[in-house]
C-alpha cells in the first residue's frame, strides 16, 4: 500500500455528530467524535503504509499522532472532496472515514495492486 487517507472533520462541538444531539450535548458528541478519530488515527499509524494523510476540515489538535501529512479538504460536495483527496496521491491509495474505530491494521493491509478498488464490508451491513 502506498497512501492511506483518513477524511475527517475537526472534532469541535456543534460541527460533528450533530445527529446525536439531542440526546447528547454538542460537547458530548464532539468527545465521541474525537475518541473515534483518535482510535482511527492510531490504527492507521500502525499500518505498513508508506504515507499517511489526514484530509481535514478544520485545524489539527493534540489528537493527531506524529507521522501524518495534513491536507485541507477542498470545497464542494463529498464526491468532490473524495476526488481531490485521491488526486493528491501518487500510486495506490486507500481512504477511510474518521468514524472507523473498529478497523484494525490487518484489515487496512490490503493488496491494492490486485485490483482497482477494495471495499471494506462492516459486520453491521455497512462498509468502512
Amino acid at each position: 500500500m502506498t497512501t492511506l487517507l483518513v477524511i475527517a472533520k475537526e472534532p469541535r462541538a456543534g460541527r460533528v455528530k450533530t445527529r446525536l444531539t439531542p440526546p447528547f450535548t454538542p460537547e458530548q458528541a464532539a468527545a465521541l467524535a474525537e475518541a473515534s478519530l483518535t482510535d482511527t488515527l492510531r490504527t492507521v499509524a500502525a499500518t505498513p503504509a508508506t504515507r499517511r494523510v489526514l484530509v481535514l476540515d478544520g485545524t489539527p489538535g493534540p489528537w493527531l499522532p506524529p507521522g501524518f501529512d495534513v491536507v485541507p479538504q477542498c470545497a464542494g460536495g463529498l464526491d468532490e472532496r473524495l476526488a481531490a483527496a485521491f488526486a493528491g496521491c501518487a500510486g495506490p491509495a486507500l481512504l477511510i472515514g474518521m468514524d472507523t474505530p473498529q478497523v484494525t491494521p490487518a484489515l487496512l493491509d490490503v493488496r491494492l495492486a490486485e485490483g482497482e478498488a477494495v471495499f471494506g464490508p462492516a459486520l453491521d451491513g455497512g462498509f468502512w
